[in-house]
């Protein structure tokens, strides 16, 4: 749905207050219905540039053959233009169809209309292993639209591109549900704002249409979900034009007081599956132990006991004995009900052309519970055939492998343990205050979170959580945000200062206006963020990728082979006798180290080895301030040989401090001020911003011992910034210049040698000098510090001792930057460079064979982040910054540098290990279940306990990549009494 307000476009992201209320008076609340309109059936326009239109009659074809197309409302061709409008329902027909359409009637399409493309993350299940992944991948990608398809396997996720004129969610489940996958829509990429809302007191469908054409045409709704059996709307909105308390009142208003909504929580999905998953293995392998355990004894254990053994071993008919009937009768069930998920799974993969895990369990057990069956028949045919069935290795087999996998779940949950921390920081409800025209409380209500509009007054009492982000409008207090930021000691907060939501207000009463509701949180972008980086691939993976591609292939190989290897010398007598275990013969002995062998091996494991690893690092990371955004950039990091800084902000503090005026001329301090504050007022530099703090001070100081000047002050004409050295601007019919000696340079502005001096004295001490020129002459100049952050030093000390140079960069002057890397220990200084001349900087070092990460904060340290190997983002700076960055540091403390590579380093580590947990165990299992072994030692490695192996194979792996949350900072700077500590992670 399109919306305009009020002809102007709303700023978001809480930057301006919007002049018109959210929620309105009821006094003021106008109400239209229009007819009820399916969103799926509205109709939609495209434009088609078409060639060859020589006259009326080739218009007559192109629009006599669109209109036998079923979906296609009107067409409207110009042969003068050859374009052609035509209006279509997306649900009927879609873009590409009509294009080929004209095509076939013999004229060219020229020009295409611009894809729609949109974003949809679904949640998958039935995924195994790495195969899995991949063929679904495929199919994906396969299906008309799809751009782009992601498949997570640990977080049993998949995301997907695609243009909504060709296809929409519904045809992306479908095509997973035919490549034998379940999937549930999690969100359709628009949804970032939904509510959900019950009502009652609706008792026709009639009435919900009322309703529902009323959400459908108020203004800021894009979407809306109905569920008509429980009277249930999902709404997804825009919060700078509405929220679910106008929502609400708005349906309220609609039934004249008789309907009633409320807001309505739907439980957590990926919870609610976790569990139904957990539950689901644990149920299955109950139900498959409740006729295996019997199946064992039967086999194992009474047969050695001589009443009980003499009784199984009574025979019905023929050679077919008591034991052997119920050990047919038990196993049945677990090889074909409980063990049906194999054979599902191992259709669905072999009609994809791929092989998994379920292909091999499914082919062992066949091999072990049809060979079983065939001495069954045997014996009853037969008085005198004499052989061992396998029942006990089929049920056995199908137990150990669900009790794998059951363990597996279990873990693999704890994996997404810091995610769910996080999610849960947020409290369930606030208080909302109402407030009269002079800032008085009328009214204080508890309502829920979700129920929080922008703009809306919130009390916090201490000892309460803060529910939204957002300004403190009143009082005083200290707010420990620890549990976002990762900063340990408690934060001053007064009347302007932002809050977060999800903080701790401590012991103060703080009144805070809401800037950032819903999505737009920052703890849900940092969820939303630590989601999208569970999802993408490490390129690590592949190694698992490719493995997985000729794994099953290469393992039913094997087990032919050690098959045939087994039994061809055991049928011509190679090998003696007596190697033949007591009730076997040849085939029997052959055929149980063939299925060890397919059962054995374990493709599961290599699949969990990186994502795992990466869920667990980065939901790690994210709870210690670090926010890294995915996979590729956790194994980028980990090569980092080379780390560039930015001056301003990032080594230090970021707060400049005018700490000297000195004029040059007979002008006034007071017009020199003017001046310069007309010059600089527009700039966002943190330089300017200090200037103009310490200038209005100074002009009013001057005011207030003088006759007051009620002269308003001048505005810069022409204003220009000059990236890295300054800016320049006309004040009334003078040019201003304000910034370092390189634009005075650019400008033919001489610097006498008096200036010299005072510039290269306070360059000594690590102070930048700002010029302010006048018409081609310096009248001024002021100094300003900034100091340096109380870690830096320890930081870049700590980075030597990693192996890692430190290099600054910055557009500040050669000396004052000289006098800072001196100060922190840096050796390499590049100063007096602009924005691009940074990116160009670091791609000589990376021409040199370094990997460069760049720590930088602000606009003008974009194209570096981006140029950079890693880009590390201070979290208080730009959101360009942050953007362009492939590593957020939330808490803009150098530490988490170190934090983030070192963390980046122990994950690339643990994935080698779990590597070589997965490949190590195939390798040296795959040998044994073949029974190398058995010639020298006796020692084999029977079907049930080969399944036992791979069960514990993948748990092992998961448990593994589980041992990264005890992660611990490897660096602590106690800064309130300048020294440092170090700590070794885990």
């Amino acid at each position: 749905m399109s919306t305009n307000f009020g002809g102007k476009k709303a700023e978001v992201n809480g930057r301006d207050d919007l002049n018109r209320p959210l929620l309105e008076p009821r006094d003021s609340v106008s109400i239209s219905i229009p007819e009820p309109v399916d969103k799926l059936d509205r109709k939609r326009t495209v434009m088609f540039r078409i060639g060859n239109i020589k006259c009326a009659s080739c218009v007559t074809s192109i629009e006599s053959v669109l209109g036998g197309l079923k979906g296609v409302e009107s067409v409207s061709v110009s042969p003068i233009q050859g374009q052609a409008a035509i209006e279509y329902v997306p649900k009927l027909i879609n873009t590409k169809k009509i294009k080929e359409t004209i095509e076939d009637a013999g004229f060219p399409v020229t020009e295409f209309p611009e894809q729609e493309i949109a974003v949809c993350r679904l949640r998958i299940k039935g995924m195994a292993c790495t195969s899995c992944s991949e063929s679904l991948e495929r199919a994906l990608q396969l299906l008309d639209g799809v751009k782009k398809a992601v498949v997570g396997l640990a977080l049993e996720e998949a995301k997907v591109h695609f243009d909504r004129n060709v296809t929409d969610p519904d045809r992306i489940i479908e095509a997973i549900e035919d490549a034998g996958f379940g999937a549930d829509l999690i969100n359709s990429g628009n949804e970032v704002n939904k509510v959900h809302l019950k009502l009652e007191g609706v008792s026709s469908g009639e009435e919900m249409n009322t309703i529902q054409s009323y959400l459908e045409s108020a203004i800021g709704v894009n979407h809306i979900e109905m569920d008509l059996e429980e009277n249930k709307f999902a709404v997804t909105y825009d919060p700078d034009l509405t929220g679910p308390r106008s929502l609400i009142e708005g349906i309220q208003k609609v039934g004249h007081g008789s309907y009633k909504a409320s807001l309505y929580i739907p439980p957590r999905q990926r919870e609610a599956e976790q569990q139904h998953e957990i539950s689901m293995y644990r149920d299955q392998f109950l139900s498959s132990c409740l006729f295996s355990v019997p199946v064992f004894i039967f086999s194992m254990v009474l047969p050695m006991l001589p009443p009980f053994g003499n009784w199984l071993e009574y025979k019905i008919y023929n050679m077919f004995t008591v034991g052997l009937l119920l050990r047919w009768i038990l196993c049945t069930p677990v090889q074909f009900i409980v063990g049906r998920r194999f054979y599902t799974g191992s259709y669905h993969a072999l009609r994809r052309k791929s092989a998994n895990m379920d292909v091999l369990v499914a082919m062992g057990t066949n091999a072990a519970y049809f060979y079983s069956v065939y001495i069954a028949i045997k014996a009853l045919s037969s008085d005198t055939f004499e052989g061992q069935d396998f029942f006990e290795t089929s049920a056995m087999l199908i137990s150990f492998i669900l009790l794998g996998k059951y363990l597996e779940v279990v873990a693999k949950g704890k994996t997404s343990d810091a995610l769910a921390k996080l999610m849960d920081l947020a409290p369930d409800t606030a208080r909302l205050l109402t407030l009269d025209d002079d800032g008085n409380v009328v009214s204080e209500v508890e309502i829920s979170t979700q129920l929080i509009q922008r703009n809306d007054i919130i009390k916090i009492i201490p000892g309460e959580k803060v529910p939204v982000d957002g300004i403190v409008t009143d009082g005083q207090s200290y707010v420990n945000e620890s549990m976002i930021t990762g900063e340990a000691r408690p934060i001053a907060k007064k009347p302007g200062d932002k809050v977060i939501g999800g903080t701790m207000n401590e012991n103060g009463c703080l009144l805070i206006k809401a800037t950032h509701v819903g999505s737009e949180t920052a703890l849900s972008q940092i969820v939303q963020l630590v989601e999208a980086a569970q999802l993408a691939r490490a390129p690590v993976q592949k190694i698992a990728d490719q493995i997985s591609r000729f794994f099953v292939p290469a393992v039913v190989l094997c087990a032919l082979i050690t098959y045939l290897g087994w039994l061809i010398p055991g049928v011509i007598g190679f090998y003696p006798k007596h190697w033949i275990p007591k009730g076997m013969d040849k085939f029997e002995l052959a055929l149980q180290f063939g299925i060890s062998v397919l059962v054995v091996a374990c493709p599961c494991a290599l699949g969990l080895a990186t994502p795992t690893a990466v869920m667990v690092a980065t939901g790690k990371g994210a709870s210690l301030g670090v926010l890294i955004k995915g996979g590729n950039a956790l194994e980028k990091a980990h090569k980092v040989t080379a780390i560039v800084f930015d001056k301003t902000g990032t080594l230090t503090i970021g707060k400049p401090e005018v700490v000297s005026v000195m004029l040059f001329s007979s002008m006034s301090m007071e017009d020199f001020c003017d001046m310069a504050i007309a010059a600089e007022a527009n700039s966002e530099h943190p330089i300017a911003k200090a200037f103009l703090e310490h200038a209005r001070k100074l002009h009013q100081k001057i005011e207030s011992n003088n006759q007051p000047n009620n002269q308003h002050l001048k505005e810069a004409r022409d204003f220009e910034v000059h990236p890295g050295t300054g800016v320049s601007g006309k004040v009334g019919d003078k040019m201003v210049l304000v910034g370092n000696k390189r634009l005075m340079q650019t400008y033919n502005v001489t610097v006498g040698p008096e200036i010299e001096d005072y510039i290269s004295e306070n360059e000594q001490l690590a102070r930048t000098c700002v010029l302010v020129a006048i018409d081609g002459k310096v009248v001024g100049a002021f100094a300003v510090t900034d100091p340096v952050k109380p870690e830096a030093k320890q930081v870049i000390l700590y980075l030597r001792s990693m192996g890692i140079s430190s290099i600054m960069v910055t557009g500040d002057n050669w000396a004052t930057a000289t006098a800072i890397a001196k100060e922190v220990g840096i050796e390499k200084v590049i100063a007096e460079t602009d924005p691009v001349g940074k990116a160009d900087r670091i791609k000589e070092l990376q021409m040199k064979g370094l990997t460069v990460a760049m720590v930088g904060d602000g606009i003008n340290d974009s194209p570096a982040l981006v140029a950079a190997d890693v880009g590390m983002a201070i979290g208080a700076g730009t959101d360009v910054a942050i953007e362009a960055a492939d590593i957020v540091l939330i808490k803009s403390n150098l530490q988490d540098v170190v934090t983030a590579i070192d963390l980046s380093r122990k994950t690339i580590s643990r994935i080698w290990l779990n590597y070589v947990w997965a490949l190590g165990y195939n390798i040296l299992g795959v040998p044994v279940a073949a029974g190398i072994l058995y010639p020298f030692t006796g020692i084999r490695l029977p079907p049930w306990l080969a399944g036992a192996c791979m069960a514990a194979s993948s748990l092992s792996v998961v448990c593994s990549s589980l041992l990264l949350q005890f992660y611990r900072k490897p660096l602590v700077v106690q800064d309130t009494k300048g020294q440092s500590h170090y700590s070794i992670s885990t």
